[in-house]
């Protein structure tokens, strides 16, 4: 059977929380792959530590310093990578932080922040780069299982999370007549600073290497141009907050 798939070589990607763990784990693999990737982080000392150090195994990547929920930053990475390449064929929001403790102690200030990385931040970047991406360009959000089941102590993250998955539907049903792809890649626990640093304790054998989440993602922007995956789940085979 003739294989139809789109390769990363050669397209530009960008990728936001690219400064750690699944952001940065993408980044190696777009790398590798010969994608020419726009590294985006709020963190400039992480995100240019990645880039360096992908930069010196070959890979091309460029680091970008911004925040995902302010528009105008976005705009200028935008611009800057418009500038650089002459085109941008895919995004991949990945950016995303969590604040555990009870919903008592969540004051607005907390939520707004919460909300703002990691449901207004790929609203910003999907809307700014669905003009300047070309028939065939693709929006990949990170979601999680938290966009399916709920537990106590994470009401913000749990609030952003379902409500990127309806904006990723909604923009997959919107951008579809302009030839745009739009998905969602449902991650389960990794084995990433996100959770580690937070839960010491955690039981890693029930987690999974971000770089099994990296495969799946390009698994979605090497779809032939005719198919799009609207939703992907990625679990560890012991994950614990899915049944």
């Amino acid at each position: 059977m003739q294989d139809d798939s789109i390769p990363l070589s050669g397209r530009v990607v960008l990728v936001t929380g690219a400064g750690s763990g699944l952001g940065a784990a993408l980044c190696e693999r777009l790398g590798t792959e010969r994608a020419h990737v726009a590294a985006l982080d709020i963190n400039e000392h992480k995100v240019r530590e990645v880039a360096g150090r992908l930069c010196a195994q070959g890979a091309d990547i460029h680091a970008h310093v911004a925040d995902v929920g302010e528009a105008g930053a976005v705009r200028r990475v935008l611009d800057a990578v418009l500038d650089r390449h002459g085109r941008l064929d895919a995004v991949v929001n990945c950016a995303a932080i969590d604040v555990t403790a009870p919903v008592a102690q969540i004051d607005e200030a907390t939520w707004e922040r919460v909300l703002r990385t990691n449901l207004t931040g790929p609203f910003v970047v999907s809307r700014q780069a669905c003009g300047v991406l070309p028939r065939g360009g693709q929006i990949v959000n990170v979601a999680s299982t938290a966009a399916r089941r709920a537990w106590p102590n994470a009401c913000a993250y749990h609030a952003s999370k379902w409500g990127l998955m309806g904006l990723t539907q909604a923009l997959h049903a919107e951008l579809r007549p302009a030839g745009i792809k739009v998905s969602a890649v449902i991650a389960g626990g990794m084995r990433t600073p996100f959770l580690l640093d937070r839960f010491p304790d955690i039981d890693v054998g029930t987690l999974q290497e971000p770089s099994r989440v990296a495969r799946a993602i390009c698994c979605v922007l090497t779809q032939p141009e005719d198919s799009v995956i609207p939703e992907i789940m990625v679990l560890p085979m012991r994950e614990t907050s899915w049944p």
